[in-house]
């Protein structure tokens, strides 16, 4: 099937809604445009954000307008996020994880995490084929790797800088879904996908400033670590929904209760790596997010927070 979009004016696309009523895309600052993968050729993605009729961004749905307009209040400390997004896939009937036998459970977790080999790791063809897909159309993705349940995967969105970071995250989304149709799968970004003994999936979000990356950066790290903590209850109010099954204190994840930072520590809110602690500069790790999280959300209200710009919320 063909499904078409109708120009308006030269730059602005919109599709029509139920109803009758209209919802208008804008594309993306100009630049936007990812080569098409999956149709091959001469075939492009246009990245677009939803807008109003009078060209507004559509409340509850377009949280980019809000985002950029933190980012762009402070571009010189330059921010970098690197997103790890896990991700589930299941059969065709949405209720089993693929690796999972129709009847019983697979064995126990520790042997799928990172794992190769039949038997230890089941959708390799669309974790390969997504990466391959998302490189094609210029994302920058820096990894991909088997999770600790049967049938979880995690890719990496990363580095980039401010905006760019959650738009390249929305479309790497997209064509996963586009990835599962061609494989007959579905994908499930639900943070705790099975219930019982098994990881949950989350969306962690590595980040950085210039200051944190020079020499002598490691007092910015705490010093944001600390900020984080502060809002803490905030920051998981907008860190996704259904959160609170995943981070039970179990399972890799710190406490939805409580907040706490450590090095090498996979068990606080935030971690910072060993090489951060070592070299005296680097980056920080909010392993709080979950992976149905907003990256519009997410990555401004981080990044708002460490740098004392008021959320809009508060405005």
């Amino acid at each position: 099937k063909q499904w078409y979009q109708r120009r308006v004016h030269g730059k602005q696309w919109y599709q029509r809604r139920v109803h009758g009523k209209q919802w208008y895309q804008r594309r993306v600052h100009g630049k936007q445009w990812y080569q098409r993968r999956v149709h091959g050729g001469r075939h492009k993605l246009v990245f677009c954000e939803t807008m109003t009729p009078d060209m507004k961004p559509l409340k509850g749905f377009n949280n980019r307008a809000d985002a950029k307009a933190i980012f762009d209040q402070k571009l010189e400390t330059v921010p970098w996020f690197g997103i790890e997004q896990e991700y589930t896939l299941f059969e065709p009937d949405g209720v089993r994880p693929i690796g999972f036998p129709e009847t019983g459970l697979p064995a126990a977790q520790g042997q799928y995490y990172c794992s190769v080999g039949t038997g230890n790791a089941f959708g390799r063809m669309v974790a390969d084929c997504h990466y391959n897909a998302c490189m094609y159309a210029g994302l920058t993705l820096s990894g991909t790797n088997a999770e600790v349940m049967p049938g979880q995967w995690e890719y990496q969105v990363g580095p980039v800088e401010g905006i760019d970071s959650p738009d390249q995250l929305w479309l790497s989304r997209y064509i996963m879904e586009r990835v599962c149709e061609m494989f007959g799968v579905r994908v499930s970004w639900d943070p705790k996908p099975k219930a019982g003994d098994w990881n949950g999936a989350g969306c962690h979000c590595n980040f950085s400033t210039k200051a944190m990356r020079e020499d002598g950066g490691y007092a910015h790290i705490e010093a944001a670590c600390k900020k984080l903590g502060e809002k803490h209850k905030e920051l998981i109010a907008v860190y996704g929904e259904g959160n609170a099954d995943r981070l039970t204190g179990a399972h890799e994840t710190a406490s939805i209760d409580t907040f706490s930072y450590d090095v090498a520590n996979r068990g606080c809110s935030i971690r910072i790596p060993r090489e951060a602690a070592r070299d005296g500069k680097g980056y920080l790790e909010d392993r709080r997010p979950a992976s149905n999280m907003d990256p519009y959300l997410v990555t401004s209200r981080l990044f708002a927070t460490v740098e004392g710009i008021k959320w809009p919320e508060e405005q």
